[in-house]
């Protein structure tokens, strides 16, 4: 258990905690430890070699162990990656030549050629039906031995581990860090707070839990430790019982509850009393939940226990047999009566409402007096709404200062993305130019004092991370609208599939796009080349673990716009794989190596939404010339079966044009609000860091910061956005 703790620490700090273990002379495990990390771009801080090579050679080697297993699963190195075509990059045949050659080992083989005969008097032949198309031809040991060593260059990723605290104190640290942090996490996150709300429960806690998400988590630990639980509304305890039912505490999707014990029954039923004995109007929330707490209610018999009365109001609301007048009925009617200064009054009392409907509330305003009214009420109560909610409405103001025909983008959840043309009328500027003014006063007002600021420029464009599920577990993935640059000719995508069950094909391809969005050309297994890239071949089963590859050479491409994507073809989907993940990696042009080198990964993200076409980022050429990424995480419904890139690239193309024009909110924007007032704000080059401390935000946390410094990094980005 403790090396999943571990492995949980580095992945989300690149924190290496402090072994536990005897003195000794381990200088010689830990180089070896060192260069082993070189191979998969990773590499021991000075300050962690240093404590590592005092101890014991048995404990640096034990350490070594886990720690080499761990960053192998972060840049997807712990499986074998193996193209169909043995050479790839080199000698990928052209796509009709391949399947001719396919057709003609299926007629020399007795076993296929009656069903390749048959096929072909019929006119129309099943690709899967050729016992060389689809599955690998060689063996992984056959593909390293035909491929050339990576030649080492200076641009190859170098991510350093850093020495950390005892791992109790680096768990207690992170624990709180996740349930405390004021924006919803992300499904990996999530997952990794529960695992360290068991370990916590009983130890420190923060001073809030202000995601709801985070508090069910929370609530479930504690509850198996007997420990008090944190309950301000019913939904509070309808959460916590999806989270006892391993459901989802986000209430997206519908939970089975279990059978639960009676101290859990008691528990909850004692919860929802007393929630709505201290708020009777809080009754008002079931309505929002009406069938998730009927279900409840046939788990808890709150009929058998009489003495909390208010919990079985709470069963009755749902029913339909007691009344209870919600808070968002009273607004309806007063914009139904075109009141719109009465629902903004009204909605004082619920500022985080109010905020969210902010634009309607401008829109239909009557006169100048009423859009007056609904301003000054919104900037009365602010300072009560939650700082990511201010920031979202900031984001959403600034993409409604111009006119334009881009369509509007709506992206759910869990990571479905769609698009429709924007009808609404604009909002008047110089209301919406006081809005986006009183909004960042607020901001300014929130954020601390930064002292010495020290900035990566890297960081710069990076969106703020306003949700977790803006982004997708994994390493060096940016929040959705992030920009950041591609340094390196050779781009390759990888995308890595195991199927559960059920054979499972899935298709990595890429929609070449013209500066207007409209098609160029793709690359996929049906044009397994084109102008700059090459497909390392399709892979229809993954019974042990598929892979495919894109090879892109920058400097050949001709295109905008280059889209990887990542097609359901058949079979499970990204959430019922045992495993599924993308990425890329960039190269110079004559670094060779194989297919898959895990020191020139840039990016790995796991795939897990719900759609069947993952879109996990897109590539865009500059009027300069200089290629950027633009951070997408979006997943298209598709069909059941046979997605491909020919029959999305119209949908793809709208969605990608959505958030490639929308301006989205970035680190910068905070930068500037926290240096307005003359603070400094040094640029790091890569160079010495300064003696004192400082306040350091960048990609990745530099060498020799005085301990006193605060640090932002990737990994704790979150902590930027104010509560």
């Amino acid at each position: 258990m403790s090396h999943s703790l571990e492995s949980l620490v580095i992945r989300h700090t690149h924190r290496l905690p402090l072994p536990a273990g005897p003195s000794g002379g381990g200088s010689s495990a830990a180089r070896r430890l060192d260069a082993a990390l070189t191979v998969a771009g990773f590499k021991l801080s000075a300050e962690l070699f240093e404590q590592l090579s005092g101890l014991s050679e048995a404990t640096v080697v034990r350490t070594a162990r886990q720690t080499l297993h761990t960053v192998s699963e972060m840049v997807g190195d712990h499986v074998r990656h193996n193209p169909y075509f043995i050479e790839f990059p080199a000698n990928v045949p052209d796509t009709e030549e391949f399947w001719m050659r396919c057709v003609t080992k299926a007629l020399r083989d007795e076993k296929s050629r009656g069903s390749v005969l048959s096929q072909l008097a019929h006119g129309a032949l099943d690709l899967l039906s050729l016992p060389a198309y689809g599955r690998y031809q060689h063996t992984y040991e056959e593909m390293l031995a035909a491929q050339s060593e990576l030649i080492a260059s200076a641009g190859d990723r170098v991510t350093v581990l850093h020495l950390g605290r005892d791992l109790e104190g680096e768990l207690t640290d992170l624990y709180l860090a996740l349930a405390g942090s004021t924006t919803p996490l992300g499904e990996e996150h999530l997952s990794d707070l529960r695992t360290l709300a068991g370990q916590c429960a009983l130890g420190p806690q923060p001073d809030s839990l202000p995601v709801r998400e985070n508090r069910a988590v929370v609530n479930e630990a504690r509850l198996a430790v007997g420990a008090g639980l944190l309950l301000d509304t019913v939904v509070d305890v309808l959460r916590l019982a999806c989270a006892l039912s391993d459901g989802d505490v986000t209430l997206q999707q519908p939970t089975r509850f279990r059978a639960f014990s009676r101290p859990v029954r008691r528990a909850l039923l004692a919860g929802l009393d007393a929630v709505i004995a201290a708020n009777p109007a809080k009754l008002a929330d079931v309505h929002a939940h009406r069938e998730p707490f009927k279900r409840l209610g046939e788990r808890l018999h709150p009929h058998e226990y009489p003495r909390w009365p208010h919990a079985a109001d709470v069963f009755a609301v749902a029913r339909g047999e007691k009344e209870a007048r919600t808070f968002d009925s009273r607004v309806e009617k007063l914009l139904d009566e075109f009141d719109v200064a009465g629902a903004a009054r009204l909605l004082k009392s619920a500022p985080g409402k109010l905020f969210r409907t902010l634009d309607l509330l401008l829109r239909i305003a009557a006169d100048q007096e009423e859009r007056d009214a609904v301003a000054a009420i919104a900037a009365q109560v602010a300072p009560e709404v939650s700082g990511r909610v201010v920031l979202s409405v900031r984001e959403h103001f600034q993409n409604r200062e111009r006119e334009t025909d881009t369509p509007r983008i709506f992206v759910n959840r869990r990571g479905g993305g769609w698009v429709t043309p924007d009808f609404r009328p604009p909002v008047p500027s110089a209301d919406r130019d006081r809005l986006i003014a009183a909004l960042d006063a607020e901001m300014r007002r929130r954020l601390p004092a930064p002292g010495r600021l020290l900035v990566d420029p890297a960081v710069f464009d990076v969106a703020l991370p306003l949700s977790g599920r803006a982004g997708a577990g994994g390493f060096g993935v940016l929040p959705r609208g992030s920009v950041s640059a591609v340094d390196g000719s050779q781009l390759r995508f990888f995308t890595y599939w195991k199927e559960t069950e059920n054979r499972t094909d899935y298709d990595l391809s890429a929609l070449l796009l013209h500066a207007d969005y409209s098609t160029d050309a793709w690359l996929s297994y049906t044009a397994l080349t084109a102008v700059g890239g090459e497909h390392s071949g399709d892979v229809t089963e993954a019974p042990d673990g598929a892979s495919e590859f894109i090879n892109l050479s920058l400097d050949r491409v001709r295109s905008a716009c280059v889209v990887p994507q990542v097609n359901i073809f058949s079979g499970e989907g990204f959430e019922q794989v045992e495993e599924s993940f993308f990425g890329f990696m960039l190269r110079d042009g004559e670094q060779k190596g194989r297919p898959f080198e895990p020191r020139t990964v840039r990016m790995k993200s796991e795939l897990r939404g719900t759609g069947r076409v993952a879109l996990p980022l897109v590539f865009r050429r500059e009027d300069d010339g200089r290629w950027h990424a633009k951070w997408l995480h979006l997943y298209l419904r598709g069909i059941s079966s046979a997605n491909r890139v020919e029959q999305n690239q119209v949908s793809v193309s709208k969605v990608v044009r959505a958030v490639v024009e929308r301006e989205y909110l970035t680190v910068r924007y905070l930068i500037d609000l926290m240096s307005g007032d003359g603070g400094a704000v040094d640029l790091w080059d890569g160079g010495p860091v300064p003696d004192g401390p400082v306040t350091y935000i960048g990609l990745e946390r530099p060498e020799g910061l005085h301990p006193d410094s605060r640090v932002i990094t990737l990994e704790n980005l979150r902590d930027l956005i104010p509560g």
